[in-house]
């Protein structure tokens, strides 16, 4: 009877995990995002690299390439969610000193602490900031590869 249970169990409780690492993507997503905005400008500088976002722009010139979710080598992929992982755990670490900033001029410079410490588990883990926005954005736009990443994050987690 309990083996029963678990078999019922276990695959809701992996599709509720996955569903529930996916929100935690997008909001976390949305955090980065904010936190990164300073290093707009140098994105828009760096000019195309080897990932390129579709926009109606890319698509009218032909010659440009475009990001296909499905080529995105595996490398790539693991190189995000190390970079992912260490960009969480900078924000996680620092939340609470975040928080109970006593000045808006110290929850900034908290907040310059965190987005460099982000570049640099971003540039160690081997992706320019332009390409660990475009595969951020991607695995909250696309569910497919937000699936792949969900995965990799929860597979190296359970290595840890």
């Amino acid at each position: 009877m309990t083996r029963n249970i678990k078999d019922l169990i276990l695959p809701q409780f992996h599709k509720f995990l996955s569903r529930k690492l996916r929100q935690v993507i997008a909001s976390l997503g949305i955090v980065i995002a904010i936190l990164l905005w300073g290093i707009g400008g140098a994105i828009a500088s760096e000019g195309l690299d080897t990932l390129t976002v579709a926009s109606p722009a890319t698509e009218a010139a032909p010659n440009r390439p475009t990001l296909d979710t499905n080529t995105i080598p595996s490398a790539k992929v693991s190189q995000f969610v190390g970079a992912y992982l260490q960009v969480l755990h900078q924000i996680e670490g620092r939340q609470p000193e975040l928080l109970s900033a006593p000045t808006s001029l110290e929850s900034q410079r908290i907040e310059r602490e965190i987005e460099s410490a982000s570049i640099a588990a971003i540039e160690q883990a081997g992706l320019t900031k332009q390409e660990y926005l475009q595969m951020l954005s991607l695995a909250n736009i696309d569910p497919e590869f937000g699936e792949r990443i969900a995965a990799g994050i929860q597979e190296a987690k359970n290595q840890e």
